[in-house]
C-alpha cells in the first residue's frame, strides 16, 4: 500500500518526467560533476540488448537524450521525436534512466494487459469503490451545485459592474473548494491554508529532480536540498491533516456528523470496520487524501479553462452550446445536475477539448516489473514507460484535421473517453485508468453549463478571438500559459 512517506518522497516518483523544462538551468553542473565521475560511466551504458531493438534517436554520453527535450514542452517534443523514430514505441535514455515512450493507440492497447503491483491494486480498489465511485459522486452533488451557484453569484456582481474575471484562477479555486468540501468537509474559511499547502507541494513535486535521472548523484546538495524541502512541507501538511483527522474522530466519537459524510469519514469508517482485505493505516489515509487533491484539483480546473478558451476562439461553437443549455434549462433560475444528461452538444465540446488538451498529456509513468512485449518490441524490466495521450489524440491516422477544434467529429461516433477507445484516452485505460474520471467530468460539465446559461462572454480590451493565446504552460496539469480573462454579461436575472 502506498504510504504517506512514499507519496511525498519517492525515488521513482510519477512526477519525474516533469523536470525536463527545468533541465537547462542545471545541465552544466550535472555534466561537470558527472565527468568527474567518469569511471562510473560504464554503468550508464550497460543497457540490456533488448533495448537496441526499440527504435529511438541517437543519444549522447552521460546525458542521453536530454538535450533533445529542452526546446519544447515534454509531450510536444516527445511527439515530434516519435514521428521521426518510433510511431508506436520509442526508446530514450534520460540521464542514466531508460525510458520507453508509447505514442500510438495500438501500443497503448498492449499496455492495458500488463501486470501491476499489489499495492497499486489495493489503492485503486479503495478509490474506485469507496472514494470516487459513481455512488460517491452522486452523494456529493449538493456540494458541487452550491459551490457553482456561489461562483455564478460572484460573476453576476462582476457583470453588474462591468468588470472582467480571471476565469483560469477562478476555476482553480472553484475546483479546490469543491474538492476540499468533498474530502474534508471543512468550511471554506478553514480551507485556504491547506489548499495553498497542496498547491505548493504540487509545484515542488513538479520541479527538478536530479536524482530521478542521475541516481548516482544522490549525494549532490541540489538533490538533498530538494528532499529536505519536501520533508519540511510534508511535516507542515501532516500537521494540518492530523488536526483535520482528529476533528473527524472526535465528531465520530460524539455521534455527530449525521449524513454529512466526507471522504475522510469514509476512510476512517473503512479503517474501523476492517472491511478491506489489508490493514488501512493512518499513513494510507493521509496519502489517499493528498493524492485526491493533487490529482483532482488542477486537472478539473484546467479542463474547464481550455474548453472555455476554445469556445471563445470559435463563436459558432460557443453560440451552439449556449443555445442548447438555455433551451434545456429554459425558465429555471439555477442550472443543477438534474438535466445535464440532455446536454448532448456540450458533451461533444468537452470530448473535443479533452482530445486536444488532456490535462495530463503524459499519463503518469509506470516502471515495468517484468519483461513485456509491446508491438513486437521487448521492454525490459525496470524501464520507465510513458504514454503520450496528447500525441495519440492528435494522431492523423485516426483523426481528420487532428489539430482543429471541431466537436461535431464525435456526433455520430461511439468513441468516448471511458477507456474503451485507445485513440482517445485522456483518463488512461484499463486497470490503470484514472479513478477520478466520474468526479472530474461532473465538476467540468456542471460548471460549463452554468457559465454558458447565465452569461454571455467577451474578451477584454477588444481582443480578437483569433489572436487569443493558446500556448501551453508547464505544470502538474498542462494548462494555458496566459490566464483567460473575460468580461461576463448577465443573460438572465440571477440572485446576487
Amino acid at each position: 500500500m502506498v504510504s504517506w512517506e512514499q507519496l511525498i518522497i519517492n525515488e521513482h516518483s510519477a512526477f519525474s518526467w516533469l523536470l525536463i523544462p527545468f533541465f537547462s538551468s542545471s545541465i552544466v553542473v550535472i555534466i561537470i560533476i558527472t565527468l568527474l565521475l567518469k569511471l562510473k560511466s560504464s554503468s550508464s551504458s550497460s543497457s540490456t540488448t533488448a533495448k537496441k531493438n526499440i527504435p529511438g534517436p541517437r543519444r549522447l554520453p552521460i546525458i542521453g537524450n536530454l538535450h533533445q527535450l529542452v526546446s519544447a514542452l515534454p509531450h510536444q517534443r516527445l511527439c515530434d521525436l516519435a514521428r521521426e523514430h518510433g510511431p508506436d514505441v520509442m526508446h530514450l535514455r534520460l540521464g542514466e534512466v531508460p525510458h520507453v515512450v508509447v505514442s500510438s493507440s495500438r501500443a497503448a492497447r498492449d499496455l492495458v494487459f500488463t501486470r501491476y503491483g499489489e499495492s497499486y491494486k489495493r489503492l485503486r480498489k479503495i478509490c474506485v469503490v469507496e472514494v470516487l465511485g459513481a455512488g460517491r459522486v452522486r452523494y456529493f452533488r449538493p456540494v458541487r451545485e452550491e459551490e457553482v451557484a456561489d461562483l455564478v453569484r460572484k460573476f453576476s456582481r462582476r457583470a453588474a459592474r462591468g468588470e472582467a474575471v480571471d476565469v483560469s484562477r477562478e476555476m482553480f479555486w472553484l475546483s479546490s473548494r469543491i474538492t476540499c468540501r468533498t474530502v474534508l468537509g471543512k468550511a471554506r474559511e478553514l480551507d485556504d491554508g491547506f489548499l495553498r499547502m497542496v498547491e505548493s507541494v504540487s509545484e515542488v513535486m513538479a520541479g527538478f529532480k536530479v536524482s530521478d535521472l542521475f541516481p548516482s548523484l544522490k549525494f549532490l546538495p541540489a538533490v538533498t536540498g530538494y528532499k529536505a524541502q519536501l520533508r519540511r512541507m510534508r511535516r507542515e501538511m501532516e500537521s494540518m491533516l492530523d488536526g483535520i483527522i482528529d476533528e473527524h474522530k472526535e465528531r465520530r466519537a460524539e455521534g455527530g456528523g449525521g449524513n454529512e459524510e466526507d471522504l475522510v469519514d469514509v476512510l476512517l469508517n473503512l479503517q474501523a470496520s476492517g472491511s478491506t482485505d489489508f490493514s488501512l493505516t493512518m499513513d494510507n489515509i493521509k496519502a489517499v487524501t493528498v493524492e485526491v487533491f493533487i490529482a483532482g484539483v488542477e486537472t478539473s480546473a484546467t479542463a474547464i479553462d481550455w474548453t472555455m478558451a476554445e469556445m471563445m476562439k470559435d463563436e459558432r461553437v460557443l453560440r451552439k452550446a449556449q443555445e442548447e443549455v438555455r433551451q434545456v434549462y429554459r425558465g429555471k433560475t439555477n442550472v443543477d445536475e438534474s438535466s445535464l444528461h440532455e446536454l448532448k452538444y456540450l458533451d461533444l465540446v468537452i470530448k473535443e477539448s479533452l482530445r486536444l488538451h488532456p490535462p495530463l498529456p503524459l499519463l503518469f509513468p509506470r516502471e515495468s516489473q517484468a519483461k513485456v512485449e509491446v508491438c513486437g518490441y521487448e521492454i525490459p524490466a525496470k524501464t520507465k514507460v510513458i504514454v503520450n495521450c496528447w500525441a495519440i489524440g492528435r494522431d492523423p491516422q485516426y483523426w481528420i484535421e487532428p489539430t482543429k477544434f471541431y466537436p461535431e467529429r464525435f456526433a455520430d461516433s461511439t468513441i468516448d473517453y471511458k477507456g474503451n477507445n485507445f485513440e482517445f484516452i485522456p483518463f488512461g485505460a484499463g486497470r490503470r485508468m484514472c479513478p477520478g474520471m466520474l468526479y472530474a467530468t461532473a465538476v467540468v460539465k456542471l460548471t460549463l453549463a452554468n457559465l454558458l446559461y447565465h452569461f454571455d462572454w467577451k474578451l477584454v480590451d477588444g481582443m480578437d478571438a483569433e489572436n487569443l493565446d493558446m500556448t501551453e504552460a508547464f505544470g502538474v496539469a498542462v494548462g494555458r500559459k496566459c490566464s483567460l480573462c473575460l468580461i461576463p454579461i448577465a443573460y438572465d436575472d440571477v440572485p446576487i
